[in-house]
């Protein structure tokens, strides 16, 4: 295994947290400890629930460990000899499983530092004493093989640097995250809630967060009118065997809800003379409730092939969506299509999905259910280049208006090893050079990056950098020529003949939940006038004024802006307060020479006090700050 210099150091980190687990809890049974993006783990099984308390300790054994300056050493072994070591050092609960996952014929070794030794395909710094810079995080409860019928281990967290500089920095950035978290900015800010009885990873969007995600859509439906796409609405179910035509079923199986049966099919399938094995056998997915009632009417006896009728099917029923674009490809393929109609750009605010495990749901982040600003375009071979381009265009002008513009480009391709992915070769060459050009005028540096292309054709990924450097992949472009051809889509040509029209995918926020997650973190809850929940709060000094303070709110809303009155009975003070932890843009304070004048005190989230100014000044600068979608040209600290 080829590893980067940092990954190697992780790597080498994760083994020395290994050998101070076993220095200090030799009863422990180790599963696995790779290296991460962000640093490394180790999964342990353990009686004894670590603490914070034992994270100081290891990290005092890991120093030890480092300062030892234990070389790394490699052995390769046959299969037998490595069941003799891991049995030798009594770790064969994980380890023998994880040597099964290892192919027949190719490779395997063992790493030794100092008394640890573990199976391992490498690759580690040559020394321990290469490790300066690390810190572990924290301890979380990880499934084995992340499945949640295993028994759940202890993962601790860590990571590490070259300098200890470079951990420092990214320390600092950890602290920023914690207070900048939305799951945290979320609730107290009122912006989104997760309810148990409704179910994890569905997102209830309150009236504050309500309102942040209708401006965004009212932003991009804006941009989609300009650039003459067509607004279509789409059901949240599709039947099974649409999302089998498309492949999503049989490629993304494992993802998604099980399917919706329909109960005059589940009757008909009961009723066959076979044993559910012979039922299983020919069904691509059941659900364990299904699965109940079938063992409870047809037994477990053996059943020979020849008394399985032929047209026994149970599955014939319905999925919640986990893609837009087969509903998109029935609406165009609804009617004749001649060249002259293309390119047909067809756009849904559509909510597919996904059956992520439990321990994967973070927030908004990641999530069950979730809302894309989906769009498929339908065009000539020849409008391909142009229509990628209007596609990245329009995720650059979303980008730029919400001060995103620290980002780089990845190109998603095939890998030529897998078999993933579906299609002629010829159209993923077209379609992958179409792609890398495309690429290529965004001025931005871009990166190619076999596997990570969907199974139906190559994309282009924006990765955008926050205020605080964490990167976040959002929006995405996608060339298709394969589900054109499994649909067996066809537009009429100049020539008179049946053509096969390309498909183009992009959704430039990628999903609303996802791109509002990052957002709260982005702005840490200070966002800017357009996009606020409240734009403005009205905050009398005493009873005296409240007359006027309504006529003013009585203007403000009735020119289309959010705005609240403070009629509590609080100080001066109390009300400014809650105003600041509301993060209300801004904040009018009205006193008796403000009413007499017609004016206002007016106080900025982005640049403090902004002095004394009419009501109608006042409305005219918060009309064009929030038409213009301007950003505060100063951040609060």
């Amino acid at each position: 295994m080829s590893m980067t210099p940092l990954e190697e150091l992780r790597h080498s980190a994760s083994h020395i947290l290994a050998t101070a687990i076993l220095r200090l809890f030799p009863e422990a049974k180790l599963d696995i400890g790779p290296p991460t993006d962000t640093g490394f783990y180790y999964d342990i099984d353990l009686d004894h629930k670590f603490t914070a308390e034992d994270l100081a300790k290891l990290e005092v054994e890991m120093k030890k460990i480092a300062d030892e300056n234990q070389p790394f050493l490699r052995k390769e072994v046959s299969r037998d000899e490595a069941v003799a070591i891991i049995k030798q050092r009594g770790q064969e609960r994980y380890k023998l499983g994880r040597l099964a996952d290892i192919p027949e014929g190719e490779k395997i070794s063992f790493y030794t530092n100092g008394e640890f030794v573990d199976l391992c395909a490498g690759t580690h710094v040559r020394y321990s004493s290469k490790l300066k810079a690390f810190k572990l995080l924290s301890i979380a409860g990880a499934y084995h093989r992340g499945d949640e019928k295993n028994k759940q281990l202890q993962r601790i967290y860590g990571t590490a640097f070259p300098t200890k500089d470079e951990l420092a920095a990214y320390l600092e950035q950890q602290e920023q995250a914690k207070a900048r978290d939305h799951r945290k900015l979320g609730k107290d800010l009122k912006l989104f809630h997760i309810d148990e009885d409704v179910g994890q990873g569905l997102i209830l969007w309150t009236p504050n967060g309500s309102i942040i995600r209708q401006e965004l859509q009212n932003f991009i439906s804006e941009e989609l009118r300009k650039q003459g796409y067509s607004q279509v609405f789409t059901p949240h179910i599709g039947k099974l065997e649409l999302y089998k035509t498309s492949g999503h079923f049989p490629y993304y199986k494992e993802s998604q809800f099980s399917p919706v049966i329909e109960n005059e099919s589940l009757a008909k399938a009961l009723k066959e003379n076979c044993s559910c094995a012979e039922v299983f056998a020919r069904l691509d997915a059941v659900s364990s409730h299904l699965r109940d009632q079938v063992n409870a009417r047809t037994g477990k006896e053996t059943i020979t092939a020849d008394r399985v009728k032929p047209d026994a099917q149970l599955l014939d029923g319905f999925m919640l969506k986990p893609m837009n674009c087969p509903h998109h490809i029935k609406i165009f393929a609804s009617q004749p299509h001649s060249y002259r109609d293309l390119p047909v750009r067809l756009a849904e605010f559509g909510t597919v999905y996904r059956w992520e495990q439990s321990g994967e749901l973070n927030g908004m982040t990641r999530v069950r259910g979730f809302t894309q600003d989906d769009a498929h375009l339908f065009c000539t071979e020849e409008q391909v280049a142009a229509e990628v381009l209007g596609c990245l265009s329009l995720v650059k002008i979303v980008l730029s208006t919400l001060g995103m513009a620290d980002y780089r480009v990845r190109v998603g391709l095939r890998d030529p090893d897998s078999n993933k992915y579906t299609g002629e070769a010829a159209n993923w060459d077209k379609a992958e050079n179409a792609c890398r050009e495309a690429a290529k005028t965004l001025g931005v540096p871009f990166t190619e990056e076999p596997g990570e292309a969907a199974f139906y054709g190559p994309k282009i990924d924006f990765v955008i950098k926050d205020v605080i450097g964490r990167e976040w992949q959002l929006g995405t472009v996608q060339v298709d020529y394969n589900l054109p051809v499994r649909f067996d889509l066809s537009y009429i040509g100049a020539d008179n003949q049946a053509h096969r029209p390309v498909m183009i995918h992009r959704a430039p926020f990628g999903s609303m939940e996802r791109f509002c997650g990052v957002l709260i973190e982005h702005f840490a809850g200070d966002f800017p006038a357009w996009l606020a929940p409240e734009q403005v709060r009205l905050v009398p000094i005493s009873d005296k004024v409240n007359d006027y303070a309504r006529a003013l709110l009585a203007k403000l809303r009735g020119e289309n802006l959010r705005a609240t009155l403070d009629e509590h009975s609080d100080k001066l003070g109390a009300k400014i307060r809650r105003a600041e932890l509301d993060k209300v843009p801004y904040t009018l304070v009205i006193g008796q020479k403000e009413a007499e004048a017609n004016s206002v005190s007016v106080r900025s989230r982005a640049r403090g006090d902004e002095g004394v100014m009419t009501a109608d000044a006042l409305v005219a600068k918060l009309k064009t700050e929030v038409a213009t979608r301007a950003l505060p040209d100063k951040k609060k600290s």
